[in-house]
């Protein structure tokens, strides 16, 4: 089934394409999309690579590209600003001119770094998200965020750039680790508790299909995810409002990864984990009945996600959540639910309210 959302946004619109088995017919797209172009360049991974890169050179070989490539190593560590000079060095040495596009092809990592790089190099060139799994096809291929992590935390250096296009085949998914397929159902169940609790209950019902990547299933819930998150970027492309509540779990989710170096946890792992915490907060400081944790662990649990969060000290906490990019001034903004389906943005927690809630985990 081909399914195409369009993302308005005056001069920076693009669609999202979603049909399986499109991979190889990304070629001709491109070529659609940049019919003067000659030049191309395409940027994967160790893991992604030896997976789909001769079907998408191919494919543009057929179209008339030439196609540069360029490999970077694998894992969330490995989004730093040497990984991202050497995707500078790399456009250098293909001497790429400004109308000649590069694609993303792989997970949230590339897709960051790789938007981050075209933004930069030459003052901004075309880039292009071929999302491989199933965090990137929902959730980081959208919206125009691109960065690259700080030790002082994650995503810190970067820039909102929107992509010409996000082409994504369910198809890829098949070769995901099971692990990695499980963190991108974590993003999914946030869209579910943001905002529609009927897809709440959908995923719920789902989740044994959805971890078996039955092709209905997988392709509802990626084409929901993608237009949830169209709507909210085409209210608010640079977050400056409603599209903080994206970020639900993500505040003590980053904080995990930092907490942890990167080494631990995937980022929908953390992010579950800090969805169960947020929840905890909300009823705590009674902006939710009191359930919504166990509402929010059962779906957690039903994908097989993890549930406990790491032991650190609330100062360790405070202190990690201090950096996150999301912050307004010295105040920590934190993303809570009143219901499932209805999320807000709290400006006004306290950071003995977070005290409260760690050592409500002791």
């Amino acid at each position: 089934m081909k399914q195409r959302l369009h993302i308005d946004l005056g001069n920076r619109s693009y669609d999202i394409h979603t049909e399986s088995k499109c991979l190889t017919g990304i070629g001709e797209a491109m070529r659609q999309l940049f019919p003067t172009a000659e030049r191309c360049m395409v940027i994967s991974n160790e893991i992604v690579a030896p997976l789909y890169l001769s079907s998408v050179e191919q494919s543009l070989r057929q179209a008339t590209w030439q196609v540069f490539t360029h490999i970077l190593p694998d894992g969330e560590r490995y989004k730093t600003i040497e990984t991202w000079s050497g995707i500078m060095d790399a456009l250098m040495d293909s001497k790429l001119s400004r109308n000649e596009p590069v694609l993303a092809l792989g997970g949230g990592v590339v897709g960051d770094m790789v938007g981050f790089a075209a933004s930069c190099y030459r003052r901004g060139v075309p880039f292009v998200q071929i999302p491989t799994t199933l965090l990137a096809q929902v959730d980081s291929s959208v919206g125009g965020k691109t960065a690259v992590s700080h030790p002082h935390g994650k995503n810190m250096i970067g820039a909102f750039y929107q992509p010409k296009l996000v082409w994504i085949d369910p198809e890829v998914l098949q070769t995901l680790d099971k692990r990695q397929l499980r963190a991108g159902l974590a993003e999914v169940i946030k869209y579910g508790a943001i905002w529609d609790a009927k897809f709440f209950e959908y995923i719920c019902d789902q989740a044994d299909a959805l971890q078996s990547l039955e092709a209905e299933s997988i392709s509802q819930v990626i084409f929901e995810s993608c237009r949830f998150k169209a709507e909210i970027v085409m209210q608010d492309e640079t977050e400056q409002g409603a599209r903080a509540l994206l970020n639900l779990g993500h505040t003590f989710g980053h904080a995990i990864e930092s907490l942890t170096h990167y080494r631990q946890y995937l980022h929908g792992e953390a992010v579950a984990i800090g969805m169960l915490m947020a929840a905890r907060l909300s009823e705590q400081l009674g902006y939710a009945a009191s359930g919504i944790e166990n509402e929010v662990k059962k779906s957690i649990e039903a994908l097989g996600l993890p549930t406990e969060p790491p032991c650190f000290t609330a100062e360790q906490w405070l202190d990690a959540m201090g950096h996150d990019k999301k912050n307004i001034g010295s105040r920590i903004r934190y993303i809570l639910l009143k219901k499932i389906g209805d999320a807000f943005i709290a400006e006004d927690v306290k950071d003995s309210d977070i005290r409260s809630l760690i050592s409500s985990y002791a």
